[in-house]
């Protein structure tokens, strides 16, 4: 059983306290990857971040640190809602032992990552149009290769769309099992981004508490949300989230 999950934009050096276990599996991909940015013009690599001229500033910065000497391990470099909420750094051994061996993380610089990877700050998100090799984009350079180190696991969908493009194609029929989370708004239910990444990240952490280790298992996570029977499918489990407590819908 594997859980997928999109990295976040917002990344940290962890320092001595985190250290890394292992490289990546796809290491010499994520040079290959470096080595096509560096080859960019400045201009170009900011159209390709779609980034304001501060966040781009920063993003050349990042591009000088070398991902064979990575400084953290990845599920603590990572600090966006859902890597806040899914907390790794407060784990007892127990749950940290649970998401070294059901956790993977997606990454368009790196492919795929184990908690313990290595990692350096970066910015390349999956949906980036970088060409490199033969390659036209980010989904053909990965392929099915991402897929291929899980294909024998039945995986909890817990990524973004963006990032779950690189597996889905490739996944036999009935081998993922999609979350969803929905919030009500106004008498309809809708689905908002914050929430949604907060929500993946409760959710797994939840379940390395729980030890989860069956797809039902999970129907009974219920921290401010509910799963949906009606709603929900074998391919796709759904929880909302109900209106406030004060009868006001989420503004």
């Amino acid at each position: 059983m594997i859980v997928i999950l999109s990295p976040a934009k917002k990344m940290v050096e962890t320092g001595d306290d985190f250290q890394p276990e292992q490289m990546p599996e796809f290491l010499e991909d994520t040079m290959r990857l470096r080595k096509a940015l560096c080859s960019l013009s400045e201009a170009e690599r900011k159209k390709l971040w779609n980034c304001s001229d501060a966040l781009a500033e920063k993003a050349e910065q990042l591009l000088k640190n070398d991902p064979s000497h990575p400084q953290s391990a990845a599920v603590f470099s990572y600090s966006g809602l859902a890597y806040q909420h899914l907390s790794a750094s407060s784990m007892d051994d127990d749950m940290l032992a649970w998401i070294r061996t059901h956790l993977r993380i997606l990454s368009g610089f790196y492919g795929i990552l184990r908690p313990y990877d290595g990692v350096v700050p970066y910015r390349l998100e999956m949906q980036a149009q970088l060409a490199c090799g033969n390659a036209g984009d980010l989904y053909e350079f990965w392929s099915d290769r991402l897929y291929q180190t899980i294909k024998d696991e039945q995986i909890f969908n817990l990524a973004s769309e963006e990032y779950s493009r690189a597996i889905l194609p490739y996944a036999k029929k009935g081998q993922v099992i999609t979350i969803t989370f929905l919030q009500e708004h106004h008498g309809k239910l809708v689905t908002k981004g914050s929430y949604a990444k907060m929500a993946r990240g409760d959710m797994t952490r939840w379940m390395a508490e729980q030890n989860v280790s069956e797809p039902e298992e999970l129907r009974k996570f219920n921290l401010h949300y509910s799963y949906s029977e009606d709603l929900s499918g074998a391919e796709e489990y759904v929880f909302i989230q109900k209106q406030k407590e004060s009868g006001k819908d989420w503004e």
